[in-house]
């Protein structure tokens, strides 16, 4: 299965010089503790960060910054992690779990953005997988006890 097929096709973005403030407002409105950073580029959203809740939090208490100073590109992570929209799940989770991240911008063989996907969203697929696979025990045997001639 690819990750096209599970991650969230509606992302929340902010612009790398937007202030720091609207991407928590963006937060705030829609529900949601992560901002995809993009730039465009030839017409594309292109991603070059994420900025979470916890992000911000960092940023402006655990900091001396003005936090009416600060621009969503001054706490955008580097080295952002992306993964193609045709990327395996089990790829996905390798690389989420080697890079340590636990949310993932999908882009596609252009790197436009096109999704965001969570560990929270992998987990919930790959239990779900998981539960059928458990199921099919119990559906073998009871197939084997109606073929029983009595």
């Amino acid at each position: 299965m690819t990750i096209g097929r599970v991650c969230t096709r509606e992302v929340v973005v902010a612009y790398t010089h937007e202030p720091l403030h609207e991407a928590a407002r963006l937060m705030r409105e829609h529900h949601t503790g992560t901002v995809v950073v993009v730039e465009v580029a030839g017409g594309a959203r292109v991603p070059v960060g994420i900025v979470t809740d916890r992000d911000i939090a960092v940023a402006v208490f655990a900091t001396d910054c003005d936090a009416q100073k600060l621009l969503v590109g001054d706490v955008t992570r580097e080295a952002l992690l992306t993964v193609r929209e045709d990327a395996d799940i089990l790829d996905v989770v390798q690389q989420m779990r080697d890079h340590g991240v636990r949310r993932v911008p999908v882009v596609d063989t252009r790197g436009t953005l096109v999704g965001i996907v969570s560990s929270d969203d992998l987990l919930e697929v790959l239990s779900e997988q998981l539960s059928g696979l458990a199921g099919i025990g119990a559906r073998a045997m009871a197939r084997e006890e109606q073929r029983i001639v009595r």
